[in-house]
């Protein structure tokens, strides 16, 4: 009896040990790496991802547990943004270490609720089953200091051709503002189609773009009296945005 009690308590240590050093080594994937490639079941159907989105950009956004109070109130504006994420030819996609039976219920919970005075609304994004925690690793989300196994509020931006182009991470305890996750896909946007531009602080559609260096272009423009290149100093050069 006392080699079987030894056997499960090395089993043990040893799990627990392991664990340790797989949330220690865990790495992010960069900007520009691309993304880590998965297959798991959701609450839409399997997902093979990023493969299935195609030419989509793709918003993969991690929240730590289903039913619990900042991850739900997420989850509802998501749902009540997401015709503006289809609009911009992007696919949200959510991820948690919850199994399929617990997505299922909190997603048709969520879909009762008239959140803030607001219609009830239909949850068209999958959620993705992370129950092993695999996923949440490839990303660098496991949440070390969590003794119950959960990710932490992520954010990945992975473009159309499946590069990380941005990152967020947030806190348990703090949840996530869409206004600013509509307007940095919409920055990333703009930046792809305009190529010599940079963006400032506080960027939104339709303001004015920044210049990291002066093409010959640019120079000719300078000339004109009402050019659409403008100077705060040498280093700080704008675009008028049409």
């Amino acid at each position: 009896m006392k080699p079987i009690i030894l056997s499960v308590f090395l089993i043990v240590l040893f799990s627990d040990f392991t664990l340790a050093q797989k949330g220690e080594s865990q790495r992010i994937p960069l900007i520009g790496n691309q993304a880590p490639s998965f297959k798991a079941p959701t609450t839409n159907e399997m997902l093979n991802f990023p493969k299935d989105y195609g030419k989509q950009w793709k918003i993969l956004f991690a929240h730590p547990r289903d039913f619990t109070p900042v991850c739900s109130s997420e989850i509802l504006e998501l749902a009540y943004r997401q015709e503006e994420f289809q609009k911009l030819n992007a696919q949200i996609v959510i991820l948690s270490v919850d199994k399929m039976v617990s997505h299922l219920s909190w997603k048709s919970d969520l879909e009762s609720i008239e959140f803030k005075g607001r219609e009830k609304v239909k949850i068209q994004f999958p959620l993705v089953v992370d129950s092993s925690a695999v996923i949440s690793y490839k990303y660098g989300m496991l949440d070390s200091k969590s003794e119950v196994g959960q990710s932490v509020r992520g954010v990945f931006f992975i473009d159309p051709e499946n590069t990380i182009r941005l990152f967020q991470f947030y806190p348990i305890e703090i949840g996530r503002n869409i206004d600013e996750i509509l307007r940095a896909l919409k920055a990333l946007q703009e930046r792809d189609q305009m190529k010599n531009i940079v963006l400032p602080a506080n960027w939104q559609p339709g303001d004015d773009y920044m210049i990291p260096a002066l093409t010959p272009e640019d120079k000719e423009e300078l000339k004109k009296p009402d050019s659409d290149v403008y100077y705060i100093n040498w280093y700080m050069i704008y675009k008028k945005s049409k």
